[in-house]
């Protein structure tokens, strides 16, 4: 099994340091839809692992964070793909929980959920926690440059073996090829 593990803001959808607190405030990259069923047609299962922390801070809540992942998967739908699942840590950074990026929690969720051989698993993330909890769980990572990624390449220290591509456009050309 091909399994494909996504950050949420900054790979899939627009980045907001004031976080995306409701379903308009959310804005598909150019390109990731079709990417994302490019991978699909391609065999590849794509879930999401994704911190939420703007739950935790009181910014949104569960029924909101619902309506935008609605509006996440329409548009994924509408471009002929599909995200099979979604894990989200809503905790706060100092709330030292396993789930949170850059720990490998949810990581190891989805790996269980899809019976997946994290040596076989690829997660894409911009930003350096989601790279250390793909090494933390045994996944190869790629660092795309969309959201923050040029800024987390510049700052260096990438896990070992982490590989750089522009976007999820670029990573579906590569692994639907």
């Amino acid at each position: 099994m091909k399994l494909l593990i996504l950050d949420r803001d900054g790979v899939i959808n627009e980045d907001s340091d004031a976080f995306i607190k409701n379903p308009d405030e959310w804005r598909p990259l150019p390109g990731a839809a079709t990417a994302i069923a490019r991978l699909n047609k391609a065999g590849y299962r794509i879930a999401i692992a994704t911190n939420q922390s703007g739950i935790a801070r009181g910014l949104f809540d569960l029924d909101t964070l619902a309506a935008i992942h609605s509006k996440l998967h329409q548009t994924i739908n509408d471009a002929g793909g599909r995200i099979e699942a979604i894990f989200f840590c809503p905790h706060a950074a100092d709330s030292n929980c396993d789930c949170r990026k850059p720990r490998p929690g949810m990581i190891f969720d989805i790996l269980k959920r899809f019976g997946a051989d994290p040596q076989e698993t690829v997660v894409v993330g911009d930003a350096l926690r989601d790279l250390q909890a793909a090494h933390a769980a045994g996944c190869r990572s790629i660092l795309v440059l969309t959201g923050k990624g040029t800024r987390t390449l510049q700052a260096g220290n990438l896990p070992q073996g982490t590989t750089v591509r522009v976007d999820l456009t670029a990573i579906a050309a590569e692994l639907a090829a």
